[in-house]
């Protein structure tokens, strides 16, 4: 429930700080005090959509801080998703700089709005007079019953399943596409990569297939080349090696007029048997290069073929070429294997269409059960607030194929509604006017808060329109629901308020520069002043004091 609220620089409110008890407590002050104010800045901490224009001093920073004691086993599973840490008191925080910047916080760590509205909305339900629209929306409907049947674990579990089904579902549809459409794109992709297969391309090969098309197409000039380089080096009258040795013995004779030049000889020596290995070499090469034409032809070819599958692919590198051969093999492959994979998804989804079934067949079978009990229920409550020949009947159907799966099922769930005699039920949209509304939806959030799972409930002027017996009818629902949870209303009349366990008057203070909002909680005799002016329309009366007094000790 909710604990404390501390709200600084908000709208009208400067500093304000007030603390709520467990049981039914109401708001009460005149039109215009900052009554909305307060809900506004608890929803602005509860991850509303904040507003600029909130601040009262554009200045300084605007802080809104709330404090709940929860079960944390309740909202476990929040916390491990969200890596925060439980403590044994929830503290969310908002705030707005004077740069415009919102920041929340959740127990000090910071968290995104969307965090802070995913908690909020499992902390509070606030609940405004237009909020009774929200009856003839059939999602809300079905939420209803669903907190009626305890089925929040349940859809959980069901809907876990109900994504992967469609996500199963939308795999299968493609496959099928893939092997309906691509079968003339398939042919074209396995005529492609026959055709690399075919020429049998290894790593390398294109540059050395270059390299020896080049030697053999420059045959003659290589062989002059190369006997031109042996005749130099050894095999001429005068050739390198043949003035070597002249040279040699040349330097041989010199050592014994100049003995350093014993050095010359071992170096000479060196050059000479280098000069003979390359000699030796050349002879091998000249020996061992093929320039048969067959060769030329054969390597001619080969890179004419390798030349057209590169234009072809609109490549200009041969690893390129190599990769589309890759791709290629695996797209053929996976398209050879499609009738398979296409087998494999459809016992998947056959599985997961089971599973799907068997969830949804509980789920209706626990709103079925609650149904009625849910119906005569809200129908007792109906007729408390004057309206004897209520009818209220849930219509819970399938869908018109009857095995569509939606993500909460396969329900369809209608409230029906009938405030007059001998008139059957219809489509509340149709037959329901807005005070009807208004009374109806109380009395179906009255039976809902007996499973609520949310802690605290709020209502903002739901009492618009009635009065009397039928208000004070109001108040003791309220007080009852507070059993279950907190409940917290805003109101004008007296009759709901005299049920209250606490009572908080907002008021407006104009003793300053600005106007500003203020709240206060009453004690007894400041009730009996309040109640007083609520049923004397601000003129206190002796009358309406004792009328106040009556009414507070009725109501206790």
């Amino acid at each position: 429930m909710l604990k404390h609220l501390a709200i600084s620089n908000y709208a009208l409110i400067d500093s304000l700080s007030m603390s709520f008890d467990n049981g039914f407590s109401v708001i009460t002050g005149e039109t215009g005090a900052g009554k909305s104010i307060l809900l506004g800045a608890l929803g602005f901490v509860l991850g509303e959509r904040s507003d600029s224009s909130i601040m009262l001093d554009e200045t300084k920073k605007c802080t809104v801080e709330a404090t709940f004691a929860v079960d944390n086993e309740r909202f476990k599973s929040f916390f491990e998703e969200n890596d925060l840490d439980i403590e044994e008191e929830l503290i969310l925080r908002r705030e707005l700089t004077p740069t415009k910047k919102s920041r929340a916080f959740i127990n000090d760590t910071p968290v995104s709005a969307q965090q802070l509205k995913e908690l909020g909305n499992q902390l509070v339900d606030i609940h405004s007079q237009h909020d009774s629209l929200l009856l003839t929306n059939n999602d809300f409907q079905l939420k209803i019953i669903d907190d009626a049947a305890n089925n929040i674990s349940l859809l959980a579990d069901y809907q876990k399943v109900y994504y992967s089904y469609l996500a199963l579902r939308n795999e299968l549809k493609q496959l099928r596409e893939m092997a309906q459409k691509n079968v003339a794109e398939n042919d074209f992709l396995a005529f492609q990569l026959d055709e690399l297969v075919k020429a049998d391309l290894q790593d390398g090969e294109y540059e050395d297939v270059s390299q020896r098309l080049e030697l053999l197409e420059n045959a003659e000039e290589v062989k002059t080349l190369l006997a031109q380089s042996l005749s130099t080096l050894s095999e001429s009258e005068y050739s390198i090696l043949n003035q070597l040795n002249d040279l040699k013995s040349s330097v041989d004779k010199l050592r014994r007029y100049i003995p350093q030049a014993e050095q010359y000889l071992e170096r000479l020596e060196s050059t000479k048997i280098e000069l003979k290995d390359i000699a030796q070499d050349l002879d091998s090469l000249q020996d061992s290069t093929q320039f048969d034409s067959d060769s030329l032809n054969e390597l001619q070819e080969r890179f004419d073929l390798i030349q057209r599958l590169m234009m072809k692919h609109h490549v200009n590198d041969y690893t390129e070429l190599l990769k589309i051969r890759e791709d290629l093999q695996l797209k053929v492959g996976a398209f050879a294997n499609i009738d398979e994979e296409i087998a494999k998804k459809e016992q998947e989804l056959k599985k997961c269409e089971k599973e799907l079934t068997k969830l949804a067949d509980e789920l209706s079978a626990k709103r079925k059960k609650v149904k009625v009990s849910f119906e005569k229920s809200v129908t007792e409550i109906l007729k408390q607030f004057k309206m004897p020949y209520a009818v209220f009947e849930i219509e819970i159907s399938g869908f018109s194929n009857g095995s569509e799966f939606s993500q909460n099922g396969r329900d369809k769930i209608r409230f029906l509604f009938s405030a007059n005699k001998g008139i059957a039920p219809d489509d509340m949209s149709r037959v329901a006017s807005g005070g009807e509304l208004s009374r109806l939806m109380l009395a179906i959030k009255a039976v809902a808060a007996e499973n609520s799972y949310i802690p605290t409930l709020i209502f903002d002027e739901i009492d618009t329109g009635v009065s009397g017996e039928v208000a004070s009818k109001l108040g003791d629902i309220m007080q009852k629901m507070g059993e279950n949870l907190q409940i917290i209303s805003i109101t004008h009349l007296p009759q709901i308020a005299s049920k209250a366990k606490n009572h908080f008057f907002v008021y407006k203070d104009e003793s300053a520069q600005k106007t500003r909002s203020c709240i206060k909680q009453l004690s007894h005799d400041e009730r009996v002043t309040e109640i007083a002016k609520m049923l004397s329309n601000d003129k206190i009366t002796s009358e309406a004091i004792r009328a106040a007094e009556v009414i507070l000790d009725f109501s206790r």
